[in-house]
């Protein structure tokens, strides 16, 4: 069987070399040419020796995603559309800004987790990536961006955010490997710092990446109550708010920050009052008594038609990050980037062959949370 190399971090691509009877240091330099040079031609890599250029061009191939569209944003966020196979597919999205290159990547099919505000989570889950499509979305965008923007080899990609369509570590061991290979000097040599790995919250894997590959980590909260937050993050129902913050502590003994970002995605009338913002600050600043040390970054909703929600106005974000501000913890709200190409944060949505029944349980939920909502929840509070 042909091993396509994407899937191997470094240490996996020495133990295939030497299947191959190859030395260590021959892998060190494949790895190189795949992702320092962004070669898919064996025959490009002129400092291997013949011999391992055969053994390669019979056992191995280089073989990215194939790609089915690309949107440029008016702010020049780059949205691609990869197929993943099977009737599938997924979007990674480049986001420049004036100190960085952000690539936001996917790590499944579509997501089994369902959150409330999440396109992708509406249309159900198919399959987790392997390494390889993981990796390949940086692959080709890196070398891609290089040529688009002239940078003459110059690394265009400073950051990766897991962020993307799926919960990454739902898809844990294909995970861990990309990672490697995303940090290693010999790949893409990204700061721990800069690499991003968001959850939705499960608790055993925060503690497992902690031990693996500790990067930088974000938590997607969005409600400071177990009440709220099971209408809104479903998982919670399994991994509730107080083990959560707990996880995140233990996370922090590990972490390549001395924080950890939670995600807050403002919908109106549901988690964005001002008694919602005390709850917040009370929540981080005092659980299990000593607090999380944390950010926050507070999202605006991307709406789309099927979530039955609504994006806070703007007033009301700026009250609730004021009285975050006002307790003493560090908020952001997210400038939307990408929203024109339905690049933003929760509208990837790709094209996921479901085969969880998603669109029924979404009515579920819907019903559940409309619910919820008070009746005057769109005047200001």
């Amino acid at each position: 069987m042909t091993a396509n190399l994407l899937d191997y971090d470094l240490e996996g691509l020495a133990a295939f070399c030497a299947e191959l009877g190859e030395k260590k240091f021959r892998a060190t330099q494949l790895f190189r040419w795949i992702h320092q040079k962004g070669a898919s031609d064996f025959g490009q890599m002129t400092d291997l020796a013949r011999s391992l250029r055969e053994k390669l061009e019979a056992n191995a191939c280089i073989q990215g995603l194939a790609l089915l569209s690309q949107h440029e944003s008016a702010d020049g966020t780059i949205k691609w559309l990869f197929d993943v196979g099977g009737g599938n597919a997924v979007e990674a999205v480049f986001i420049p800004e004036d100190d960085r290159g952000t690539l936001c990547v996917s790590s499944q099919a579509g997501c089994a987790v369902g959150c409330r505000f999440c396109s992708t989570g509406h249309q159900g889950f198919s399959r987790n990536l392997t390494t390889g499509e993981i990796v390949g979305q940086l692959w080709f965008a890196e070398h891609f961006l290089r040529k688009h923007l002239q940078t003459n080899g110059e690394r265009v990609i400073s950051n990766v955010v897991m962020m993307g369509m799926g919960e990454p570590l739902q898809n844990y061991q294909a995970l861990i490997p990309a990672l490697r290979t995303m940090l290693d000097d010999h790949g893409y040599g990204l700061s721990r710092r800069r690499v991003t790995v968001s959850t939705s919250g499960v608790v055993p894997m925060i503690d497992r990446l902690g031990e693996d590959c500790p990067v930088a980590l974000a938590v997607s909260l969005h409600a400071p109550s177990d009440e709220l937050r099971d209408k809104l993050v479903p998982l919670n129902r399994k991994y509730p708010v107080a083990e959560l913050l707990d996880a995140c502590n233990r996370y922090l003994e590990h972490a390549p920050r001395d924080f950890i970002t939670f995600e807050y995605c403002m919908l109106d009338g549901v988690n964005d009052l001002p008694e919602h913002a005390r709850e917040l600050a009370h929540l981080v600043q005092h659980h299990a008594g000593r607090g999380v040390s944390c950010k926050l970054n507070l999202i605006p909703f991307n709406p789309f038609p099927a979530s039955g929600l609504v994006r806070s106005p703007q007033h009301r974000v700026q009250a609730f990050a004021k009285v975050l501000g006002d307790a003493g913890i560090v908020t952001t709200v997210r400038k939307t980037r990408g929203d024109d190409i339905a690049a933003a944060c929760g509208q990837l949505a790709g094209d996921v062959k479901d085969r969880t029944r998603v669109e029924r349980r979404i009515a579920q939920q819907r019903t559940i949370v409309l619910k919820q909502v008070p009746a005057d929840s769109t005047k200001e509070a």
